[in-house]
Parts: C-alpha cells; sequence; structure tokens
C-alpha cells in the first residue's frame, strides 16, 4: 500500500493569532517579540521582505523594517489557539504526530479507499480556517520529508499533492537548504563544495557524502532522493519527562524542599531543551510520612524555559503541601510535550539571558547535567 503522509503547517502562527484580535495588522509588517534587548520570535511575511527573520535580535529587525508593529508575544493564547488547531486535526484523522505547537503530521494511508486523501486533507485545512481563523497550508506526498518541503512551497495559504512520479522533478531545482536536517553548518561545507541544489546532492555518491558529513550522509542522501521511511508517531499528552526524590529521612524543612525542587526543575528543563522539546502541563507530587500521595497539576504556555516552570512548580507546591506533616517524597513531571525551540517562549528575555541558556546547555553537554546551575539547586547537594 502507498503511504500517504501529510503536512500541515499554521502560517506565521503567532502573527495570525494577533491579527485575529486585532484586524488593523493585517497586511502589515508585524514582529513578534519583547524587550529592546529581545529577539524576534515570529514575523509576517511583509516583515520579512525587509531581511527579519526568527531569533534575529530585536534591534538589528527594526533597522531593516523600521514600520514593522512589534508585539509582545503572549505564548498563553498561543498555546491556547494551538490546542484548538490539534483539537480539530485529531478529530478528523486516524494518526496524527503534533511536529510542534503550528505543525503537523498526517497519516492517511489506506484511507483513498474511502475518500480522496488530497480532498480530505483540504476539508481538515478548511475545518481549521473555518472554526480558528487561522490561515494553515499543506503538502501531500509518500513521506514526511517531501511533505514538510512541500508546504514550505506552498506557503502562504496553499496545498499542494505530489505524487510519486513527480516527487524528484519537484526536488531537484531546490536549495539543499529546504531539506530539514541541512543545517548552516552542512550547508556552508555543500556550497564549498558546489553542491547548491537538491537535484546535484541525490547525484553524489553516498559512500563520499558518509565521508564528508559521517553517520547522516546516507540520511541526507536518501531525503535528497525523496526517500523517508520515518513513521507518524501518534500524539499524545501522556508524553512525559518526570524525576522524584525520597527523602533518606522524612523532612518538613520547607526551605531545603524548595531548594530540590529548583534542581528538579533546572534539570528536567535542560533534558527538555537538549531534546528540542516544549511542555505544556506541569505537575507535583508529593507523599508524606503516612504514604498519603497526593497530586497537583496546570496547564501553561508551551515553554522549556527554567526561570518560567520554576515559579509554576513553587506555586503549585505551596497549594499541594497542605498538612503540617513530615515529607517521604517529592517529584515533578513534565507532559504535554511538543517538539519546538525554546527562543518560542522567551518573548520577555534579553539576548543575553537566551545566550546564557544556550551557554549553561553546552557547559552541561560538555561536562554533565549537573556540572553547573542555579544556586538554589545546590544547596542541599
Amino acid at each position: 500500500m502507498e503511504r500517504a503522509i501529510a503536512h500541515m503547517d499554521l502560517d506565521t502562527f503567532f502573527v495570525s493569532c494577533e491579527r485575529l484580535r486585532d484586524s488593523v495588522l493585517e497586511k502589515q509588517p508585524v514582529i513578534i517579540g519583547g524587550g529592546d534587548r529581545g529577539v524576534v520570535a515570529s514575523c509576517s511575511y511583509e516583515a520579512r521582505k525587509f531581511g527579519v527573520r526568527s531569533a534575529m535580535p530585536l534591534r538589528m529587525a527594526l533597522r531593516l523594517c523600521p514600520e514593522a508593529q512589534v508585539i509582545k508575544g503572549d505564548m498563553e493564547y498561543y498555546s491556547k489557539m494551538s490546542h484548538l488547531v490539534t483539537e480539530i486535526i485529531q478529530e478528523k484523522v486516524p494518526v496524527m504526530e503534533k511536529a510542534s505547537v503550528d505543525e503537523f503530521y498526517l497519516d492517511l494511508s489506506g484511507m483513498d479507499k474511502f475518500f480522496g486523501c488530497y480532498q480530505w486533507t483540504s476539508e481538515i485545512a478548511e475545518a481549521v480556517r473555518k472554526n480558528t481563523g487561522l490561515p494553515i497550508s499543506f503538502a501531500l506526498s509518500t513521506n514526511k520529508t517531501v511533505s514538510k518541503i512541500g508546504t514550505g512551497e506552498a506557503k502562504p495559504s496553499g496545498k499542494l499533492e505530489l505524487k510519486p512520479q513527480f516527487i524528484q522533478p519537484f526536488l531537484n531545482p531546490l536549495s539543499v537548504r529546504k531539506i530539514p536536517m541541512v543545517g548552516d553548518v552542512t550547508f556552508e561545507l555543500l556550497s564549498r563544495l558546489g553542491v547548491r541544489k537538491i537535484e546535484t546532492l541525490s547525484k553524489m555518491p553516498v559512500d563520499v557524502l558518509q565521508e564528508l558529513i559521517g553517520k547522516n550522509g546516507t540520511e541526507l542522501w536518501k531525503k535528497a532522493n525523496g526517500i523517508d521511511l520515518n513513521p507518524v508517531v501518534q500524539y499524545s499528552e501522556r508524553k512525559s519527562i518526570s524525576t522524584e526524590t525520597t527523602f533518606a529521612e522524612d523532612t518538613i524543612d520547607v526551605q531545603n524542599i524548595r531548594s530540590i525542587l529548583s534542581g528538579m526543575v533546572e534539570q528536567l528543563c535542560y533534558q527538555l531543551r537538549h531534546e528540542k522539546w516544549l511542555t505544556s502541563t506541569v505537575s507535583v507530587r508529593i507523599r508524606y510520612a503516612n504514604f498519603d500521595t497526593e497530586t497537583k497539576q496546570c496547564k501553561v504556555p508551551y515553554t522549556s524555559a527554567d526561570h518560567t516552570l520554576l515559579k509554576y512548580v513553587l506555586e503549585l507546591f505551596k497549594k499541594v503541601y497542605t498538612r503540617r506533616m513530615r515529607i517521604r517524597l517529592v517529584g515533578v513531571r513534565f507532559t504535554g510535550l511538543v517538539h519546538g525551540s525554546h527562543q518560542m517562549d522567551l518573548f520577555e528575555d534579553t539576548e543575553e539571558l537566551i545566550s546564557l541558556y544556550q551557554a549553561m546547555d553546552k557547559m552541561k553537554d560538555r561536562f554533565g547535567a549537573k556540572s553547573l546551575g542555579r544556586a538554589s539547586g545546590f544547596l542541599t547537594q
């Protein structure tokens, strides 16, 4: 059976959400970010024409496009809209993978026997537009890589069907930068060799690519030739990461417990960023000395930032610890995970704070997850 994989992407998601709240922003250059020393979290197509890009320092973006409307991001609102879109799509497809807050893969294999897959995908996209007001683009092909590239070419508010015989002719003239796994370093390396188009890359010997790039050489060659067997992984809110500590002696030292929670949050947030996750649900669990166990949880805007999540964890601990009784165990759990970038939630943060997170994560990558951290998290270590 031939696979039918669709990729759907909400167009300039944050900007589109803001335009729902203020129609004056339509067709205007818009930048989503925060603070004079912040970064661009998202920008409209009108701003992109001036060279504005995501993750660019806001000061630089305004030099390129001084007429842009700058809006402080509202991740709580964007998270709510993302959940709404997720529910609409999830109700209509057998298998859906939520790749990020604004990006989805759909496995429609076999459904063409009952209903044309392209028509089915078109109707799902229309349902999203009708029920949320958000513009969305999609591409349908035989695998995730080709569909993702196709969506990028279909934007904005476009749709594309790539049948097997048209996949390679579609890919060949495109830049190798269009392949999802090609970053700046790989692109520069390939460019120095004169490999700038996918067609050239697709015709290179696999062993040469392996020698140049390493173990990813074969995977890159496959993608350049429109080959991708990766499955669509069913989205589930149960996906989670967690940690807990059982005390050697039951304790009632609240300050000590708060310090331990701080260390837990820092380690879990490092894991989130390392694996490129964002969380939308936080849980805190305690077990009293008499083995009674209680849990509190709350929905949060998608994030992977320590200082943001620590605030929620400490608030939940305050709510869950209601008895003047010694505690045997404490734990933290992050669920509702989706893939995404740490920068997506840093609307209020400065370039310096973003750089600090990146530097700390690099140090942890090199010397271990517990090699450095907040002083409060080390108090009891």
